[in-house]
Formats: C-alpha cells, structure tokens, sequence
C-alpha cells in the first residue's frame, strides 16, 4: 500500500513540475537603439488560462515577478524597468489586496547604455509565479543570457 501510495505522488509532483515549464515560455532579445544604446526584452508568453504578475504586485499577496540583472561594468540602465501587456487588477479576497496581473503576453523592456564600444551581454534571472482562477504554481526561476549586438 505505501509503495501504490509513494507512486502515486511521484506522478503528481512530476506533473506538476511538468506542467510549470509549459505555462509560460520566455524569450530574451535585445535590439540596437542607437550606437552604444539598447533595448532588452524579456517576453512572457503565458498560456490560456494562467497569469502571471506584474512587478508592481503590492506586498502581502501572490509572488510578484522580480527581475535581477547581474552587476555588468560595461553597462548602465538608462530608466526604469517597463512592462508592456495589458495589465489587469482584480481584488483578491484571500489577500484582500488589488493584485496586478498579465495574461497571454507581456514584455519587461529595459533600455541599456554600453560605456564604449565593447561587445558584453547583459544576465540575470526572472523569478515568476503562474496562477489561474483555481491554483498557483510553485515560484520559478528562469536564468537569461542576452547578447549586445
């Protein structure tokens, strides 16, 4: 009974893993702006019926997606971090909290400034959380590598 018991469990953390990297794809690309000046991208593309949520999730509620970039010398942020999506509020009852959220694709867009004419990339990792109306997922961390070019 315990071995039909510890299967049965492994099949559904399995599923569950499994089912975390299918509900959200990342890409990563940067485009040149001007000389020395880029913009980088990191693309969500979260399938129906799950959300992820904004960076500007208030404390107190569900995982906001936070982006760290790794420290670059040869780099420097020109703004703030901008999320581009149709991002939806909605009261969450069990956090009594306006939760911010996107679904199906959203776009975190960070302007980067070279400090002369070097070829680098610019690294770091998205930690995220995917929800739909009945469940959450266990918090991911995807890592990124995007090359200046």
């Amino acid at each position: 009974m315990n071995k039909i018991l510890l299967i049965i469990c492994s099949i559904v953390i399995s599923t569950s893993a499994f089912s975390q990297s299918d509900v959200v794809d990342w890409k990563f690309e940067s485009k040149k702006l001007a000389d020395n000046k880029y913009e980088v991208k990191l693309i969500a593309m979260v399938k129906n019926p799950w959300h992820i949520y904004s960076t500007t999730t208030p404390d107190g509620g569900p995982l906001p997606t936070k982006i760290s970039f790794t420290k670059n010398p040869l780099t420097v942020f020109d703004g703030k971090l901008k999320e581009v999506g149709k991002l939806e509020t909605h009261f969450e009852e069990v956090f009594d909290i306006d939760t911010k959220y996107f679904n199906n694709k959203v776009e975190f867009v960070q302007v980067v400034n070279l400090k002369g004419n070097a070829k680098t990339n610019i690294a770091g990792t998205v930690e995220f959380m995917a929800c739909n109306d009945k469940e959450c997922l266990p918090p991911r961390l995807v890592p990124f590598s995007i090359a200046l070019k």
